[in-house]
């Protein structure tokens, strides 16, 4: 018997294929180590920048990163998995199993302008991000390993027109409750136009809490080769907390390298405390890209005011320390 195949069914067929082709699953991810030596300490005493996430001397690993990501016609999900010592150190957690988690959330395209997401998620706050694919500088600001990695909640993301965006968000307090205990949680909010983004955060402050912080993040493109990045917080946890700015000049010499400078002014404030210490931090980057491989050489100098957590060649305490770094990542 000679099968008859309708119009109805080549259309059904039809739009089935279509609905395949718009969910579709993608793997993604890096891979990166580092050789750091230090210029003005020795390498076996272990003094390393409390702040930038490679803080071994020698050869060593960075982060192992793999994204499963499932995109349908309207919602979807994100499972971003982490290992080595830079994801445990942005997961608070070396375990194998919850250590591993960076990412995993689902979301929803309510509307063309509204999407809703839930799970854990990276935070919206800061310039800099835990991948160090996504970063110009290897190593990372003390903004960055201030402020809050990711939340465990629900937020929303709206696009209020081509140039204006809003995003509210109810989490756990602070990146480390995955769970909350307490009944407490926090809030956040970013407005966003042509780039620019203002950022805000508040929890109790109990439980170690992070408190209030108002972030600035954005950029300007000066010239087709000449990229201004810009971050400035302010943090208050009942009367103490950090402040800090950081300018991210980076320039493209050619189609594969580009070299960019971070400087940044970090410091402490208190209440009735005054000289509090403070801190001034440049990172001069180079970037050059071959194929899906980034090779970044990097020299960085902390400079404390009033604090000494380094030691000089000497093994003296010292309020300084500068470091060479050379770092290989590669993305696919």
């Amino acid at each position: 018997m000679k099968k008859i195949i309708t119009l109805s069914m080549l259309f059904a067929a039809t739009a089935l294929f279509a609905q395949e082709e718009k969910s579709k699953l993608s793997i993604s991810g890096s891979v990166d180590a580092y050789y750091q030596t230090y210029l003005t300490a020795p390498d076996n005493v272990g003094a390393g920048f409390g702040t930038a996430f490679a803080g071994q001397s020698g050869f060593a690993l960075g982060m192992g990163n793999i994204i499963a990501s499932y995109e349908g016609e309207k919602a979807g999900a994100v499972l971003d998995l982490v290992t080595g010592p830079r994801g445990a150190g942005a997961t608070f957690n070396s375990d194998i199993v919850d250590g591993i988690v960076n990412q995993a959330y689902v979301y929803w395209n309510v509307s063309e302008g509204t999407t809703l997401t839930f799970g854990r998620f990276n935070t919206f706050l800061g310039y800099e991000v835990i991948s160090p694919a996504a970063n110009f500088n290897y190593s990372t600001s003390y903004l960055f390993s201030s402020g809050p990695f990711s939340h465990m909640g629900i937020k929303a993301d709206f696009a209020l027109s081509e140039d204006f965006s809003l995003m509210l968000a109810v989490t756990n307090p602070w990146d480390v409750n995955d769970t909350s205990m307490t009944g407490e949680y926090a809030l956040g909010a970013q407005l966003g136009y042509k780039g620019q983004f203002l950022n805000l955060y508040y929890d109790s402050g109990s439980n170690d809490g992070l408190g209030f912080e108002v972030d600035y993040t954005g950029g300007f493109d000066l010239s087709d080769t000449f990229f201004m990045g810009i971050n400035a917080a302010y943090n208050d946890n009942d009367g103490a907390g950090f402040y800090g700015a950081a300018l991210y000049p980076q320039v493209a010499t050619s189609d594969s390298f580009s070299i960019g400078l971070r400087g940044e002014y970090f410091g402490y404030h208190a209440e009735d405390v005054d000289d509090l210490p403070s801190v001034f931090a440049t990172t001069l980057t180079g970037s050059y890209t071959v194929d899906n491989l980034i090779i970044k050489p990097e020299i960085r100098l902390d400079a404390w005011s009033n604090n000494e957590p380094f030691v000089d060649n000497d093994g003296a305490a010292s309020d300084s320390l500068a470091a060479f770094t050379l770092a290989a990542i590669y993305s696919f």
